[in-house]
């Protein structure tokens, strides 16, 4: 990470399992605790919407969300595109905004994820918008 004093950790954070478990537990939310200077898992959700998840995010600070979006093929295939999403809102603080962007590239780095994505209004993030930026057009 950019911050060397920023760590991954805390109780059930493991990246690499991320892409395994990743069927079963889809969504992952963690937040910067400033006080351990770690990534901490937040929430873990299942079976969960885009626009669900959207009303779960807080509406004035940052957070970092690892999503497997359950795709189904015409052909009947499911996958499971995971996503790295960081949602910085327009209204929170520049501090926080300044921590979240300084230690995305070092979680997206350590977890080698492929499909990242900023958004910063949580209103835009909707099954439309995630599909739209996967590429995926139903």
């Amino acid at each position: 990470m950019q911050d060397s004093n920023m760590k991954v950790g805390g109780e059930g954070i493991t990246f690499c399992s991320w892409s395994v478990k990743g069927i079963n537990e889809p969504i992952k939310r963690v937040k910067i605790d400033r006080e351990q200077h770690m990534v901490i898992l937040e929430e873990e959700h299942e079976d969960i919407s885009p626009e669900e998840l959207r009303n779960e995010l807080p509406e004035q600070q940052p957070r970092f969300v690892v999503y497997s979006y359950r795709y189904k093929h015409s052909d009947g295939r499911i996958s499971y595109p995971m996503c790295f999403i960081f949602f910085s809102p327009s209204g929170c603080k520049p501090e926080q905004q300044m921590i979240y962007a300084g230690s995305k590239i070092g979680l997206v780095e350590v977890a080698d994820f492929s499909k990242v994505f900023e958004i910063r209004n949580t209103e835009d993030f909707t099954e439309e918008w995630l599909c739209k930026k996967l590429g995926i057009f139903h």
